[in-house]
C-alpha cells in the first residue's frame, strides 16, 4: 500500500490546510550542494517527476523562492512546468528578503522598495496572480519593521495571501505580528540543532502558528546535506522501527507539536518516498527521552548565520 502525505495530518496556514509533510525546492535545481555558483545542474525531466510525484503522493505544501537556482535551473521554472495548472488545494510558499544576480552573488538584504520587485519575479516564475504565502527572511537582529510592512501593504493589496518569517528571533517575531498576521515562522531546528529555539517552538503552538524548520535533516551540514554519521542513539530508534535515520529525524519534528511542519527536500524519487512515509512514524515515550537527550547535547558548532534555507 502507498503511503501518502495524509498520513501525516493537517494545519492550517492561515486559511489554507495543508498536510504536515511538505516538500522543500532548494535541492531541486541542482545535484550536490545546493545554492553555489558552481552547482551542477539537475536534469529537468527528474526534477520534474519528483515534483509530480510529490503532488500524487499528497504533498499539497511545496517551499520555494526565486533565489533557488542552478546555473541551468530555477526551483520556481521547475515547480510551474511540473504542476501548473496547480490543484486547488496547493500551497506554494515563497522568500524574499536576500537576492542573487545571475552569477550567484548573494545580496542578504532586499530594501522595502526591493522586495515587491522579489514579489513579482516570484509571481512570473511561478504564474500566479497572488502567492500563497510569503516569508520573509531575515539577517541578523535589526529591526524588521520597515520590511515586513512593505510585505503587509502588498497584502492588502492583493499580491499576497499569508505572510510568514524565516530565520527571526522571537523579538523579531514581536515586531511583525504588532504588523500584520504571522501564519509561520521557519527556523533552522532539529536534533541536536538549536535546543535554545525551544521556546519559540512552543510559543507559536500556543498562538497557533506553524513552526516550519529547515536543515532538520541535514542539521549542520546545511546545503550541503548531512555531513556527518547519525548518533548510535538516533540509529537504535531507527533501527526499532524499521526506519532510516532521516525518517526518524522527520519524525521527531513532527512529534514536538501539532503545528510542527516538516519540508525535507530532495531529487531523488525513493527519499521522496522515504520521507513522506515518515509521517506514519510513532514515537514511544522513551523514544522520544533517547532523541531529546541527543538534541540537548547538540551535534557541533553552530555556523554562522547565512542568507539561505
Amino acid at each position: 500500500m502507498t503511503i501518502t502525505a495524509v498520513a501525516a495530518g493537517t494545519w492550517m496556514l492561515g486559511d489554507l490546510e495543508v498536510h504536515r509533510i511538505g516538500f522543500g525546492a532548494m535541492r531541486l535545481p541542482q545535484y550536490g550542494e545546493a545554492l553555489v555558483p558552481e552547482a551542477v545542474p539537475r536534469d529537468r525531466e527528474e526534477a520534474i517527476a519528483v515534483l509530480r510525484r510529490a503532488a500524487e503522493l499528497g504533498v499539497n505544501h511545496i517551499d520555494t523562492a526565486a533565489f533557488y537556482f542552478s546555473p541551468l535551473r530555477s526551483a520556481n521554472e521547475l515547480i510551474n512546468r511540473a504542476l501548473a495548472p496547480y490543484p486547488d488545494d496547493l500551497v506554494i510558499a515563497t522568500k524574499v528578503g536576500p537576492g542573487r544576480d545571475a552569477s550567484g552573488e548573494w545580496t542578504p538584504h532586499a530594501t522595502p522598495g526591493q522586495l515587491r520587485g522579489q514579489v513579482e519575479e516570484n509571481l512570473r516564475q511561478l504564474g500566479r496572480d497572488h502567492l500563497d504565502l510569503v516569508n520573509l527572511r531575515i539577517v541578523g537582529a535589526d529591526s524588521i519593521a520597515e520590511r515586513f510592512g512593505a510585505l503587509a501593504e502588498l497584502r492588502q493589496a492583493g499580491l499576497i495571501r499569508h505572510l510568514g518569517l524565516s530565520n527571526i528571533t522571537h523579538a523579531q517575531l514581536a515586531e511583525a505580528r504588532a504588523i500584520a498576521p504571522v501564519v509561520c515562522v521557519q527556523n533552522m531546528y532539529g536534533i541536536g540543532v538549536r535546543p535554545e529555539q525551544e521556546e519559540i517552538v512552543r510559543f507559536c503552538g500556543e498562538q497557533h502558528i506553524a513552526f516550519v524548520p529547515f536543515y532538520s535533516i541535514a542539521a549542520t551540514g546545511r546545503q550541503r546535506g548531512a555531513q556527518s554519521a547519525d548518533r548510535e542513539e538516533i540509529l537504535a530508534v531507527a533501527h526499532a522501527h524499521g526506519a532510516t535515520a532521516a525518517q526518524i529525524r522527520i519524525a521527531w519534528t513532527l512529534h514536538q507539536g501539532p503545528h510542527m511542519l516538516a519540508i525535507p527536500g530532495t531529487g531523488d524519487l525513493d527519499h521522496l518516498a522515504a520521507n513522506v512515509a515518515a509521517g506514519t512514524l510513532r514515537l514511544s515515550d522513551r523514544d522520544l527521552a533517547a532523541l531529546d537527550h541527543v538534541h540537548r547535547q547538540r551535534e557541533g558548532a553552530l555556523l554562522p548565520s547565512s542568507p539561505t534555507t
